[in-house]
């Protein structure tokens, strides 16, 4: 089930505008560059901005997301050509020979079921060459983000060119851990029009990932920071063993 936040394409359109700041790409910027890097598959690559980086530095780049309306979006932008868009989940992915993976942001936290989640590690380490790497990242859940995500610490508005100002804020409606569920809800001021989003993300812990990833055939190298978001994030780095 696609959220409204990324398959409604009356929201996907303001994704780039509200998320502006993508800082947090650097550090996976950085590990491509590290493990050498010349085929990535983006997994929840969303409206492309990762893919489209990546692809202009030269990259070969397989950008996968379930969300068509984000696709839509990421195909629209200058230099989308460079990028094959899959819509889709990475469970379906074949063989594709790709040095490195990719899950950004809150990828693998929207991943909720587990046979979903597996069937993600899986697709993944299929797609990966023998040797090829895989990194992700998630909330350490013992930080308790979610304790952030009220209407009075999140409210704010934007300007969005061609939309005027966005008013936007997100409220938790449920809190059942490993599963934490939020609403969403952006204020068209031009049109008065109001739109809603509900998502939901699994808090999983660092014990929890790395099972997962031994489970799904992985060897775990390292689990770093992040480094923008120093304490509250686990970065995994594992890899496909080579044959």
């Amino acid at each position: 089930m696609v959220d409204a936040a990324f398959g409604d394409p009356r929201l996907a359109v303001l994704y780039d505008p509200l998320e502006a700041d993508r800082a947090d790409l650097d550090v996976y910027a950085a590990i491509a560059r590290e493990v050498g890097a010349r085929r990535v598959v983006d997994v929840g690559c969303g409206t492309g901005t990762f893919a489209l980086l990546l692809a202009g530095r030269g990259l070969d780049v397989t950008g996968v997301d379930p969300a068509l309306a984000s696709l839509d979006v990421a195909r629209r932008k200058a230099g989308a050509g460079r990028v094959r868009w899959v819509h889709g989940d990475a469970a379906g992915l074949p063989a594709l020979g790709a040095d490195l993976a990719t899950l950004t942001g809150n990828v693998a936290q929207a991943i909720v079921a587990p046979d979903a989640w597996e069937g993600t590690l899986r697709g993944v380490r299929r797609a990966l060459r023998p040797g090829g790497h895989l990194v992700l990242e998630t909330r350490d859940p013992a930080r308790r983000a979610w304790e952030g995500w009220t209407r009075a610490a999140t409210r704010r508005t934007v300007h969005v060119d061609g939309t005027g100002p966005v008013e936007t804020w997100v409220e938790v409606t449920d809190v059942s851990p490993p599963l934490v569920s939020f609403a969403g809800t952006y204020v068209l001021h031009a049109t008065g029009e109001m739109l809603h989003s509900r998502s939901t993300l699994r808090f999983r812990t660092r014990a929890e990932v790395e099972a997962a990833l031994t489970a799904c055939g992985y060897v775990l190298d390292e689990v770093r920071d992040a480094p923008d978001r120093p304490g509250r994030e686990f970065v995994f780095l594992a890899r496909r063993p080579g044959d």
